[in-house]
């Protein structure tokens, strides 16, 4: 029986994030499972025709990775998504594998990073190990993308364990909730001195380079320092971060198991 892994991914108009963050999560993934052919697939069709035009880089949408395994002859599919929370990308993917699911004899999903309460645990000691030193009067603030899914929760509940946990870390989303004005009141009102700004992102992208760390007036950035507060980008996609993707790996590895 043929075995194919499938990553599937957001991804991104950005070469060098790309390999940082993608590629890296994707070997994970193939160290993994030796024993089946790799297969790339992203949902995003802007970011497909974008590399594909400028880079001539074709990359598979998750229903034509699909038919092409179908069409290759593979029977056993290994799916694991890179997508960060339970929202709209993943469940386009799994409505989309519900459809060809019969073709095949058997299928893995692996679920996103954000999938259980040790889950947060886990991402959580895995942002500690790439925080920077700090002093008292320091923060670091997480971008995450956000969505108008009802998964957007998992980003409050990521900042409300922060706080449990007396970390000098901040969660904020650009799409919902925490907003960056809530933020900008929370970094007043603990007199913060220095604020260390990080994608919480697989990748850092469009939405790091350009509406976090940009000179751009509405940059979270620019926006921060416009209170007197010092600010350090770090360009860090969550895919460069080695227990982020062995937690990947994790769930994976489960939905093998599971269907075992």
């Amino acid at each position: 029986m043929k075995k194919a892994l499938l990553v599937v991914s957001f991804g991104t108009s950005y070469p060098e994030t790309r390999i940082k963050n993608i590629e890296s999560c994707e070997e994970t993934m193939r160290a993994l499972c030796p024993d089946r052919d790799f297969f790339r697939s992203w949902t995003s069709h802007i970011i497909r025709r974008k590399v594909a035009q400028r880079d001539l880089m074709l990359i598979d949408s998750p229903q034509q990775a699909l038919e092409r395994l179908i069409a290759e002859g593979y029977q056993d599919i290994a799916i694991q998504s890179l997508h960060v929370i339970n929202g709209d990308e993943f469940e386009k993917i799994i409505n989309e594998v519900k459809v060809y699911q019969h073709q095949f004899n058997k299928m893995f999903i692996g679920k996103p990073l954000l999938s259980s309460f040790d889950d947060y645990l886990k991402v959580i000691a895995a942002l500690q190990a790439q925080a920077p030193v700090m002093a008292a009067d320091e923060r670091v603030v997480f971008m995450g993308h956000g969505t108008t899914h009802h998964a957007f929760a998992a980003y409050a509940c990521i900042d409300h364990l922060f706080t449990d946990r007396k970390l000098p870390f901040i969660m904020g989303a650009v799409e919902s909730y925490p907003e960056i004005d809530t933020i900008l009141e929370r970094l007043v009102a603990d007199k913060v001195r220095k604020v260390h700004l990080m994608p919480f992102m697989i990748v850092a992208g469009d939405h790091a380079t350009h509406d976090m760390a940009s000179d751009e007036d509405d940059s979270w950035s620019s926006r921060i320092q416009a209170l007197g507060i010092e600010v350090e980008c770090h360009l860090q996609g969550l895919g460069e971060n080695l227990q982020i993707r062995q937690l990947f790996a994790e769930h994976l590895l489960a939905a093998t198991k599971e269907e075992a």
